[in-house]
Formats: C-alpha cells, structure tokens, sequence
C-alpha cells in the first residue's frame, strides 16, 4: 500500500507538472491595437500600417450576408472567428485576419523585456509563420482557392523588423 502511494504521488506530481508548462498554457489574444504600441514605428518597420493597408485587415469585408456569421467563413476570415472564445477578450471578429492568426496570441510575448529574446517570445508563444500557417487558410478548401505559391504570397505581405535584418 506504501509503494502505491508513493507511485501516486509521483504520477500525480509529474501531471501537474506538465500540465503548468508554459506551452500548455491557453495563451489570449490581446488584438492588434495592442501590437501597434511597438509595431507601428519606422525603425521597427511600420508592421501595424502594412497590415492595415494589406488584404489580411480588409477579410470581413470580403464575406457576404450570411457568410459574416458562418463558423467555416470566419475561421479564416477573422482572428476571433477562428479561436476559443475564452481566449479572445482583446479583439472583436472585424479585425479581420489579424497579427495574432500568424503570429499566435500575444498575451505571453507582448512586453518589450520578452519580444527582445527572441527565444523568450517562441517560448511565450509566438509564432514564426511558415508556409504551413499560410496553408491553414489558403488552401482548397477555400471556395475562392486558385492556387498559392507560399514565396510570392509572403513577399507580398511581408512585414519585417530592420533591426533584426
């Protein structure tokens, strides 16, 4: 009986480890008003104003009638259509696609002391998008889908910070 207790509180130890591991954490969606407070200067690229004048800003306009309250619509035309409701205090479904359907929620990485570790800010859950994020969406099951060639599609959103070219 004192070898099972001793295995059950091992086993039990173990689960709450793992289970408060920062990458099982529910990481919130903070908007993308909050991103602009840094992303919005021209030495850090104006990342805020190309997306706002960029396509990705512009998704819930491209849905029409009943489409702006379909769930298989808005899971990629807007942020907040597409995530846990719990976790999307900070924007609303206009926002469209948004920084954080790439970049993932910022709640973790928002503050300048972790975005300056790079390492820091993918452990608090930012995302580097790659051509398997963009695929997520731009895929065929689009009813509009005519084809993506990842490079020629992220050239033309690309929104890199100079400081760290």
């Amino acid at each position: 009986m004192k070898h099972l207790s001793v295995n059950t509180v091992l086993i039990i130890g173990l689960l709450f480890i793992l289970g408060n591991n920062a990458s099982g954490q529910d990481f919130k969606y903070i908007g993308a008003s909050k991103c602009k407070m840094c992303h919005n200067k021209a030495a850090k690229g104006e990342q805020y104003n190309k997306w706002l004048s960029g396509p990705h800003s512009k998704a819930m306009q491209s849905l029409k009638g009943d489409e702006v309250n379909n769930p298989e619509c808005l899971k990629c035309h807007s942020t907040a259509g597409a995530a846990d409701p719990g976790l999307i205090a900070g924007i609303t479904k206009e926002e469209g696609v948004s920084c954080e359907s790439c970049h993932g929620p910022g709640s973790a990485y928002k503050s300048m002391s972790v975005m300056k570790d790079h390492e820091l800010s993918i452990k608090n859950g930012l995302i580097m998008p790659t051509e398997a994020v963009c695929k997520k969406c731009h895929n065929e099951e689009s009813p509009n889908y005519k084809g993506f060639n990842f490079e020629e599609y992220y050239a033309k959103i690309a929104h890199p910070n100079p400081a760290s070219n």
